[in-house]
């Protein structure tokens, strides 16, 4: 499945905010994603960033007046909401959101936002004492009851210099917000638990037995889930990357603190696809000071982990389980074999130790094995879009 922002026509109103210069940084993350943008400004938003930036950003005409040009003749505002995908407002100031609330229309973005049918995402920003304010707050509550969608302000320093709720949401997470409108929702209702990342096994303070997942795949799976509509539950051993927005996420970091998390949330799980890299193996004793050389007498001993999937085949009922498998050789056979002992809907797996493909890559080339016989070998692609591919194989597999 492509980015659910390819191909999308949407329209950016952009308001008189000090945040306005970040509705630019949006502009280029909806031009990058294959989307078509148009942009209306509000008179107070050319204040702060000039239309030119748009124009060349967007490559159209910014609409900023109501009259201006008569290009698209006395019923522009008809026309552009007829043709939108989508609408985001960023900023939505104290003031476009008073406007939008009470149905007033008095410039070219309030006007079509009265004519606009297809989905609304409100980005406030503003000082704290404003956002918090009793009547601001009526009327987000109020856009929300008219179906629009509002995406939360961070809290933090505020261009005034003080601190507190009112700053602009991470572009990023408007941008996935808006994925999220976008996307097919048929995982709504669905609950996923996923793992992902690498387990780690402490030797001593100073050291622990691991490997090098990075748990890319995991979190575009996860991330991939929400915008269909499911609740996700993301299982996180140690890495560097970002909670996805909109998922819980549990972090942890040994082999036995994943099986237990994972324990607790399959009852409620509808999905569960496991793509963290778990160890197998652990030291058999745990040294409290930092082991000189000596100390190890040559070896460390090691004692087998919890078996995640085979304790989950126990719980599984008429849920779907996906197994990941990593190997460096014999691939079919030993995916084969792990998809029937762990009683497994299907397995994805892929041969290791390619610069392109698998650990700490963006892109993964991966072959899916069914409880039917049947192999279906993929392309060398990026995880986000096989986090896609994977899901909807899922949904073809099981009724869940």
């Amino acid at each position: 499945m492509p980015d659910p922002l390819k191909d999308k026509k949407i329209v950016l109103g952009v308001c008189g905010g000090i945040a306005a210069y970040k509705a630019a940084d949006f502009l280029r993350c909806l031009v990058k994603s294959g989307a078509e943008a148009r942009i209306i400004m509000t008179r107070a938003a050319k204040a702060f960033v000039g239309p030119v930036t748009f124009e060349a950003l967007s490559g159209h005409p910014v609409w900023a007046d109501m009259f201006d040009g008569r290009k698209d003749g006395a019923f522009r505002h008809i026309v552009w909401a007829g043709g939108a995908d989508a609408v985001v407002i960023i900023p939505a100031t104290a003031n476009i959101i008073g406007k939008m609330a009470h149905g007033i229309a008095d410039d070219p973005l309030t006007t079509f936002i009265l004519a606009a049918k297809s989905p609304v995402l409100v980005c406030p920003s503003m000082n704290a004492r404003m956002y918090e304010n009793s009547v601001v707050q009526d009327n987000i509550e109020r856009l929300r009851r008219a179906g629009m969608h509002v995406v939360d302000p961070e809290t933090g320093l505020l261009a005034c210099g003080s601190r507190g709720a009112g700053r602009l949401a991470d572009i990023g997470t408007v941008a996935e917000e808006l994925r999220c409108l976008l996307a097919p929702q048929d995982l709504a209702g669905k609950r996923v638990l996923v793992t992902a990342g690498p387990t780690q096994e402490p030797i001593d303070p100073a050291r622990f037995i691991s490997n090098p997942s990075s748990g890319k795949m995991g979190y575009a799976i996860a991330r991939a889930a929400r915008r269909r509509g499911a609740r996700v539950v993301l299982i996180s051993g140690p890495n560097t990357l970002a909670d996805p927005h909109g998922v819980t996420v549990i972090r942890l970091r040994t082999a036995e603190e994943m099986f237990d998390a994972v324990m607790a949330h399959a009852d409620e799980s509808t999905i569960i696809i496991k793509a963290a890299a778990v160890s197998d193996w652990k030291p058999a004793r745990y040294f409290q000071h930092k082991v000189k050389k000596d100390e190890m007498q040559q070896q460390l001993p090691l004692e087998q982990t919890g078996d995640i999937l085979k304790a989950l085949a126990v719980k599984k009922k008429d849920k779907a389980v996906v197994g990941f498998a990593a190997e460096t050789q014999d691939l079919q056979e030993n995916a084969r074999a792990k998809l029937a002992e762990k009683s497994l809907d299907l397995i994805v797996a892929n041969l290791i130790g390619q610069a392109d493909s698998g650990f700490g890559s963006d892109a993964n080339q991966v072959s899916v094995f069914y409880k039917d016989g049947r192999t279906e070998a993929l392309p060398l692609m990026d995880k986000g879009e096989l986090a896609d591919i994977l899901l909807d194989r899922v949904l073809e597999v099981k009724k869940v």
